[in-house]
């Protein structure tokens, strides 16, 4: 039971953090809206990852395979909004 009580808040908390996206959407932040979705995003996500995905019980050899990907898209997104502010 207590399994089920887990995911029933993780998957409410998903549903409040789709509804502030959406909310924030509407609020004019400049360039600030795109780095605020993306953190939005990016909460989600490592909600989904942890208890959808099971991650938080796995060892450390899956964690390191689960967090590369991550470091080389956050140089790419780095990357790409540092050269459109600059331009």
């Amino acid at each position: 039971m207590k399994d089920y009580q887990i995911y029933v808040s993780v998957w409410a908390a998903l549903l409040v953090l789709t509804l502030v996206t959406w909310q924030v959407s509407y609020i004019d932040l400049g360039l600030a809206n795109a780095a605020v979705a993306l953190v939005i995003a990016s909460f989600k996500a490592s909600l989904v990852a942890l208890f959808f995905m099971h991650l938080r019980q796995e060892s450390r050899l899956v964690w390191g395979f689960a967090v590369f990907p991550l470091v080389i898209l956050s140089l790419i997104i780095f990357g790409t909004l540092s050269d459109t502010l600059f331009r």
